[in-house]
Formats: structure tokens, sequence, C-alpha cells
């Protein structure tokens, strides 16, 4: 998949800018604060409809325009072309609100977008992924299952929504359930129970699946061996909170104390995926320049994975990694970066031995040279 053309219209600290784009490596250079992560961000917008950096959608109006507009015209490897448009904050719509074109038809709903662009966007901020709690890596996790099949944006949001009912069952009983309540909530205890099985399986057999991808990417960032038994292990494991009964099974176990809290305390929101380097945990053992080659590693293993899977390469997307690791990691990178349209931006100047097929320089929401 290639992004031949984007145009973003009042969108950050853009006013009205077009960026023509190609196959290959294209660095998208500038100083700090000039809007390439804007460009990145729009990117990873056209694709999910939410932005990367973790904002609401009001927030990407620029400031004295609106509404943002987003085009991207792209193309498949069959040759097809499709035109995609986001409208954020139009007139007469709600602060934050959006409407979704494609090919000028309006969507009725925004999750019928997945799947027509796939980016795979790595920032700054996914360390956290490493470094941070197990919220993140769900996210993570879940964000690669539906890049594999739209059918688990359904799953997740059945999960999601039987969750809430038995939480607010919970919370309704404020600790002294009558009869009535507990038999709804076997009702609520045999769905979440179904779904919830559904769900790990799915994100185990994923994990298993990424393993490789992400062992490889991560050796050629670190030139450290990562088979088994030597030096250097990448290591994926799923940690279901539940263990390896099944989830009714352990729902019941858990009954009293969720009474009690009035929460449940088992289930998919409270797994992991635990994260090994070098047989020991990275969040807690790994330096930081291997924490951040992890999580790079992460992304790059995930959109192998959904490349290999959906016979479509993503469109890769490195909002300024380069900042975030050495010379070598950071030449290593740009020597191995996968087949397809791969887009770095960058504030600091590349490695010598790096040969994009493209340069763009931005400065102020402008193109100052291409």
């Amino acid at each position: 998949m290639i992004v031949e053309q984007l145009e973003l219209i009042d969108f950050r600290n853009y006013s009205d800018i077009r960026f023509d784009l190609a196959a290959g490596v294209t660095a998208v250079l500038g100083a700090n604060g000039q809007g390439k992560t804007n460009f990145a961000e729009a990117l990873g917008y056209l694709a999910t409809l939410s932005s990367f950096r973790g904002v609401t959608n009001d927030v990407l109006v620029r400031i004295g325009g609106g509404p943002a507009i987003l085009r991207a015209q792209i193309r498949d490897e069959e040759g097809r072309e499709s035109l995609i448009e986001a409208e954020i904050g139009g007139q007469g719509a709600a602060a934050g609100s959006s409407r979704v074109f494609v090919n000028r038809q309006k969507l009725q709903r925004s999750r019928d977008l997945l799947g027509t662009m796939r980016v795979s966007v790595f920032s700054p901020d996914d360390l956290v992924m490493v470094k941070g709690g197990p919220g993140e890596r769900r996210r993570f996790m879940d964000d690669v299952l539906v890049s594999l099949a739209i059918k688990y944006d359904a799953l997740r949001r059945d999960v999601d929504r039987v969750l809430k009912q038995r939480n607010r069952l919970l919370k309704q009983a404020a600790g002294r359930p009558d009869s009535d309540a507990l038999a709804t909530l076997d009702v609520w205890d045999a769905q979440f129970a179904a779904l919830g099985d559904r769900f790990a399986a799915a994100r185990i057999e994923m994990v298993r699946r990424m393993q490789p991808f992400v062992a490889e990417a991560y050796q050629d960032l670190s030139g450290d061996a990562v088979a088994e038994g030597d030096a250097q292990v990448v290591r994926l494991e799923y940690q279901p909170s539940w263990g390896s009964r099944p989830l009714l099974e352990a729902l019941n176990e858990q009954r009293t104390e969720d009474i009690r809290r009035q929460n449940s305390t088992v289930g998919p929101h409270r797994d992991d995926l635990v994260l090994g380097l070098n047989q020991m945990p990275a969040r807690t053992h790994a330096s930081q320049g291997e924490q951040r080659c992890l999580a790079l590693a992460l992304r790059l293993g995930a959109h192998r994975l959904v490349a290999e899977h959906v016979g479509s390469v993503p469109v890769l997307v490195l909002d300024d990694v380069l900042s975030e690791l050495d010379s070598d990691r950071a030449a290593a990178l740009l020597e191995s970066v996968p087949k397809g349209q791969v887009i770095i931006t960058s504030a600091v100047p590349l490695p010598e031995s790096a040969t994009p097929d493209r340069v763009i320089w931005i400065t102020a929401g402008t193109v100052l040279s291409d």
C-alpha cells in the first residue's frame, strides 16, 4: 500500500498543504516544533480515526481555523486507487466530531474504515509499552489484532460492553446482591467468560506468531543474538489474569471478592504481555537503550506480521525515532527497514550511510524544499 498524496487543511499547524509521496523511504526533516509529528499523526489518523498521541479530535483542528480536512490518495498492490477523506469539527458539528468518506461516499460507521488504509506508527512515546503498566501493552496487542482482522474490533467491543454491564451490576448490588442480582450476574458471567476466553485465545495466538518477527527486528537493530541459548533472548509471553483455567471457573472463584470490590478482578481487561530480554523482565532489568530498541522492535515485528498475514504491506511511519537511538542502532534501522513505503521524520541529521529515496524539509507548517 502506498500513500501517493496527502492533503491537510486546518490540521494542527497546517493551514493548507499538500505532500506528494512515493514508494521507498522518505525522510521528513526539520527543526523541532515545525510539524513533522503532525504530518505523521495525520497519516495514522486516516487509518484509525484516532491520534497515536492520545489526544481528542478537537485538539487536531488548527487554532483559528476549521474544520480540519485530511485527504489521502492511496494505491494498493494491485494498482487500485482510493480516496480517503476525514473532516473534523465541520460546520454545525459538535467539537471533535468527524465525518469520513471513502471514494466520496460517506461512511455510516467509523469502524467501517478499518482495513482500508493500514499504517504502522512508531513514536518515542512507545517506550511506555516496555516501561509502563499493562494497559499500554493490552492496547498494543488489540491494535495489532484489529490490523490482522476487522472481526477482532467487534470482539473487543463485545468484551468491553459485557464487562461494563457486569461492573454496573456489581456496583448496583453495593456488596449485598439479592437473588435476582445473583441470577443476572450468572448471565453476565457466562457471556463474559465465553467472550473473554475467545479474546484471550486470539491474543495468545497473535503473540505466538509475532514473537519471531520481534526477535528478528531486535537483532537487526542491536546486532545481538536472539536465538534460544544465546546471550540475548527476546521473549513475549501473554499472561492471562485467570491463569490456565477457564475464565468462568475463575469468575466463580472470584465472585465474593468481585462483589466486595464492586468490580471485575479477572478478565482480559486485567491481562498483560510480559516482555523479557536476556531472560530477565525488560521493564525492570533492561537498560534504557535496550528498552527503546525493544519498543521499536515490537512495532516493527507487528508491522511484519500484519504484512505477511494480510498480503499488503502497511505504510511504516517512524516518528522522531533517530533521536532515540545511538548512531549504530540508527544506521542499523535504516539498513533494515522493510520493503514498502517508509516515512521517517527527524530533527537530527540522518546517518551518513542513509540513502533515502526522497527528502522533504518542513518549516513552520510549510514545505521548505522537496
